[in-house]
């Protein structure tokens, strides 16, 4: 039976979580939450959907979390044509040994920056995302696992959707967290324009953990306590989404368990070794708000997905004392 995280533990992930997202915090100026946010999404072996206009500091960022862990960063440029085979990695024979050897495609790195996945034929799309959802490769029957730890961090241009395939809802439904970064504040960017002969801020950062040490505190923060009254108001808040007549498709159950993965890692970041109700209300918009399906006549009416769940907020009451064992 696997062990309740500790209270030195959680103080000790605490310390070192905030060291991290510091140390990504120079590469990408003002962007605290953001950050700490893509850092819970590592930590929860999930995936990150960033939705943001061109410039904002998305290859920075990628850059930066996998500097901090030491680990390795591949960039891939979604466009029309790109294939399958493209992402994965293809077999090729090899004449002098007589074998086929597997050539690995850039799929293969601890934090993977797919930008512009809209831009891709759903058969890429499909490729990627079977990756993001098994951690494995399987080319001619052979199966490559990607390791630990690994994020595919994907982007989407919200201006431009001429000669764009939109992801679908149920592939939507794969990335852990969404948000987008913005543009940096007026004294961010001051600063990002004193050093505008620096190319790549992330290029002088120094590792903070090592890749190892990543998925070790990623295995620590799935042993966070989360008491039957918070497991239930998450069951709740999943119901009253399904519910709303705003929505055709409410949050499935798997984003009922990735907000109790992400508010397991959140917790820790605090320094607590149990869950809060806040901190299922602080992760409820960035964990479900893509997960959301909004009705034809509402979206018409001007009901948006974010709505939706402060209304689901509203109007589900917090659990105000624990369970009894």
């Amino acid at each position: 039976m696997t062990t309740t995280m500790t209270p030195e533990q959680a103080t000790w992930f605490a310390q070192t979580f905030t060291r991290l997202t510091q140390n990504v915090g120079t590469a990408v100026l003002g962007k605290d939450e953001v950050v700490r946010l893509a850092m819970t999404c590592m930590l929860a072996e999930g995936h990150l959907l960033l939705e943001d206009a061109p410039g904002t500091g998305k290859t920075a960022m990628a850059r930066a979390i996998a500097a901090s862990v030491q680990g390795s960063h591949k960039r891939i440029q979604f466009t029309p044509d790109l294939l399958p085979s493209d992402v994965t990695g293809v077999t090729i024979y090899d004449q002098k040994t007589g074998s086929f050897d597997f050539h690995e495609g850039p799929i293969f790195a601890s934090v993977v920056l797919a930008d512009e996945i809209n831009r891709a034929s759903p058969k890429t799309q499909s490729a990627l995302l079977e990756v993001m959802e098994e951690g494995n490769v399987t080319v001619d029957g052979v199966r490559h696992s990607v390791g630990r730890p690994f994020m595919v961090v994907a982007t989407q241009n919200p201006i431009e959707q001429a000669g764009t395939y939109r992801l679908p809802e149920a592939q939507l439904d794969r990335f852990l967290i969404k948000t987008s970064i913005g543009y940096p504040n007026h004294a961010a960017t001051v600063e990002l324009l004193a050093a505008a002969s620096v190319r790549d801020r992330s290029a002088a950062l120094s590792p903070i953990v090592t890749t190892q040490a990543v998925t070790e505190m990623a295995d620590l923060a799935a042993t966070t306590h989360v008491d039957g009254a918070v497991l239930d108001y998450v069951s709740r808040l999943a119901e009253a989404t399904r519910e709303s007549s705003s929505t055709r498709l409410g949050v499935s159950v798997r984003g009922a368990l990735a907000l109790v993965r992400c508010a397991k890692v959140w917790a820790a970041t605090q320094g607590r070794h149990y869950v809060l109700p806040d901190d299922v209300k602080h992760l409820l918009q960035p964990v479900w708000a893509h997960r959301v399906v909004l009705d034809a006549e509402a979206e018409f009416a001007g009901a948006t997905a974010e709505g939706v769940i402060d209304d689901v907020l509203a109007a589900v009451a917090p659990p105000q004392e624990r369970m009894s064992a």
